[in-house]
């Protein structure tokens, strides 16, 4: 382990709670990996005290942190300047404290398409599917977007997409229940929902439907294969799950903290993962 001296770059992540959390053991092997005068700590902070924390961090020489749940939207309310990834996100899971003023983005719709181009999917081979309306929906539909696929949403409650496209110039939106059907015409399929997570209901959709070249990815990554990522393998069809997507949008933070474009490789994979229930 690198020995801290009193130049040492700290940064960390924010969440209530955020005992979950993998990016200190994430980080941690990145700072272990390029042998860097640095630090990343968990920094549970109730939604009460978050204004002041993130204040209190900046002022204490922080070079930034992450913000994980509850906090992503009041991380964007915080910030005296926004990327355009954080705008379209609508969301601010990266801070990068400098000069005084705080400097938010979401590296969620980045870590998404690198997660895909890592197992051989092109993001604009054809149209998408996402399955869900939340934050990580608008997220990966912004990206997906943005790398000029055609963009579809469905959630179970149909108000709830067309918000999100409402909130998207260009997505489009299908009901829940032609969701199946519409995997005919599709070159992927995302779920950004919860189900299928360790503990939830499993995600209800057959690939029976599903073009010969269609791409399954899942956000999910506990377990590391969920319950559409094992149907889509039985079938011969790309799975791609949600650790990459985790470790990929870890990178431009760790950038902007600690001066290195870090590496995704197997032994980090193997490192933040192997201890993931498999299913």
């Amino acid at each position: 382990m690198p020995i801290l001296t009193g130049k040492a770059r700290v940064a960390g992540v924010l969440g209530w709670p955020v005992g979950h959390s993998r990016s200190p053991r994430l980080h941690g092997f990145w700072l272990e990996r390029y042998r860097i005068d640095g630090a990343y700590v968990p920094l549970p902070v109730a939604p009460e005290h978050f204004a002041a924390a993130v204040r209190g961090l900046a002022a204490a020489g922080f070079a930034g942190a992450n913000v994980t749940l509850p906090h992503k939207l009041a991380a964007a309310s915080l910030c005296d300047e926004r990327d355009v990834s954080a705008e379209r996100a609508g969301a601010v899971n990266t801070l990068v404290f400098r000069h005084g003023r705080i400097l938010g983005s979401n590296t969620d719709g980045f870590g998404f398409l690198a997660n895909l181009r890592d197992h051989g999917v092109d993001p604009a081979a054809g149209p998408a599917l996402v399955l869900g309306a939340g934050g990580a929906a608008r997220a990966v539909a912004a990206s997906l977007a943005e790398a000029g696929a055609p963009v579809f949403v469905t959630a179970r409650r149909t108000e709830e997409a067309d918000r999100l496209a409402a909130t998207l110039p260009g997505l489009r939106t299908l009901p829940w229940v032609a969701r199946e059907a519409a995997l005919a015409e599709m070159a992927l399929v995302v779920n950004t929902t919860a189900a299928g997570m360790t503990g939830r209901e499993p995600l209800a959709l057959e690939l029976d439907r599903a073009a010969a070249g269609l791409a399954v990815a899942d956000v999910i990554y506990v377990p590391r294969e969920t319950n559409l990522l094992a149907a889509a393998r039985t079938r011969g069809l790309v799975a791609v799950g949600g650790l990459g997507m985790l470790l990929h949008q870890a990178r431009p933070g760790f950038a902007a903290w600690f001066g290195v474009d870090p590496e995704v490789d197997e032994a980090l994979r193997r490192f933040v993962g192997d201890d993931l229930p498999a299913a």
